[in-house]
């Protein structure tokens, strides 16, 4: 296994690309459900509001790789139709109906929301429709983190789940590394190297105040969130080894997990407070786990001689992971209930795997771009960005 020197160097190389201010995301889904989709006619809204709801809701159902879209009045199972009007000083109030094919309505809908927030609500009607027809919690309303970089710059981007409205929160001019979302999606913890070393450093994601929470000497790295937003998981070799350590926010020293003479690192969490961790104590790269409190490991990964970079779904019961196989790295996932391990993506320099809050999708990179797949390999959505874009993760659904 490299070891964290080598992999935080690697990824400082690879960061040297593009820039922040060209970078522009727009998402093709490239493989959906056979047969299409399920036929959804979408009327324009009337009103005259200055934005595209119907084009909105559409393009957001199309993403979902679930539903093909169709123009007003066409055959179809499901149909779509609303107004925007004026309410003055007030806005907009938006309505909008979803009918079954027999003419049954399923959903009759109205909000009252700025002009600014016209956008937003066209994600939150699409993400209705969706829970309504598939019985799953959309994801157009959602948030992405990446990394951008280059020229001398690094910048952490937040923007929607579509990949629009891209917010730089942070722009350094030394790497940034490793961003984690807090599960109220309110703050980020991440690797900063300022000052050329790597501290691990929260930043509120609203008010861009931020606090440095490691700065041990040597790696300071990987930081994931608990499952109640209290502590950070993450690694340090102030000792001399890698290992896992965990800090209560509301104190001041780590706790140390591990200790092995292996490397331990890329910590994250279960829902019931248990640790998986990236470790080459059996000789190459697999995951393992342990309780909150440290322990004895379990190992659960044995497929191929490298597994690593592990992410775990909100509902517990997947991980994903970056897996080699023939000299390529693929985005793989594991089934905690059936055991089942299953290769999601044709491979290549995939890495950095985070699933989506639904635990239906998992964004991931190439090193240069971003891209999404369903838990079962049978949806991709391609992020075009202009520029590069890596270390991707999927917020939390707000609350």
């Amino acid at each position: 296994m490299k070891s964290s020197v080598k992999i935080i160097g690697a990824l400082m190389l690879l960061l040297g690309v593009g820039s922040f201010a060209h970078a522009e995301l727009t998402i093709d889904v490239t493989k959906g459900i056979e047969g299409g989709g399920i036929p959804i006619a979408i009327a324009p809204f009337g009103g005259g509001a200055p934005e595209d709801i119907a084009g909105t809701i559409a393009t957001d159902l199309q993403r979902t790789g679930k539903f093909a879209p169709q123009s007003a009045g066409s055959p179809a199972d499901y149909s779509v139709t609303g107004q925007a009007q004026s309410g003055g000083s007030r806005g907009y109030v938006v309505q909008f109906q979803l009918n079954g094919a027999q003419g049954s309505q399923l959903l009759n809908l109205s909000f009252d929301v700025p002009a600014n927030q016209l956008r937003p609500v066209a994600h939150r009607i699409s993400d209705l429709i969706y829970e309504k027809i598939t019985g799953e919690r959309g994801l157009s309303g959602t948030r992405i983190a990446y990394v951008a970089g280059g020229g001398g710059s690094w910048y952490l981007v937040v923007a929607d789940a579509d990949g629009q409205n891209p917010r730089m929160i942070l722009r350094s001019g030394q790497p940034i590394m490793s961003p984690a979302w807090s599960p109220d999606g309110a703050k980020l913890a991440y690797v900063s190297f300022e000052g050329r070393r790597p501290q691990i450093v929260v930043q509120d994601v609203y008010n861009g105040g931020r606090r440095v929470v490691s700065a041990a000497p040597g790696i300071n790295g990987a930081p994931a969130w608990s499952p109640d937003g209290r502590r950070l998981a993450f690694t340090l070799s102030k000792d001399g080894n890698p290992e896992i350590y965990v800090l209560d926010l509301a104190a001041q020293t780590p706790v140390r997990l591990t200790n092995s003479s292996s490397i331990d690192t890329e910590p994250v969490w279960l829902p019931d407070g248990s640790i998986v961790f990236t470790s080459d104590r059996g000789g190459s790269p697999q995951l393992y786990r342990i309780g909150s409190g440290g322990g004895a490991a379990q190992r659960l990964t044995f497929e191929g001689d490298y597994n690593a970079r592990p992410s775990v779904s909100p509902d517990g019961r997947y991980i994903a992971m970056v897996h080699r196989r023939g000299g390529r790295f693929h985005i793989a996932v594991l089934d905690l209930q059936t055991r089942q391990f299953r290769v999601l993506t044709a491979g290549g320099l995939d890495e950095s795997p985070s699933f989506a809050p639904n635990s239906k999708m998992i964004i991931y990179s190439n090193g240069q771009r971003l891209t999404a797949v369903s838990v079962d390999g049978s949806i991709k959505q391609d992020f075009a960005l202009r520029g590069n874009g890596r270390d991707p993760v999927w917020a939390p659904y707000s609350r």
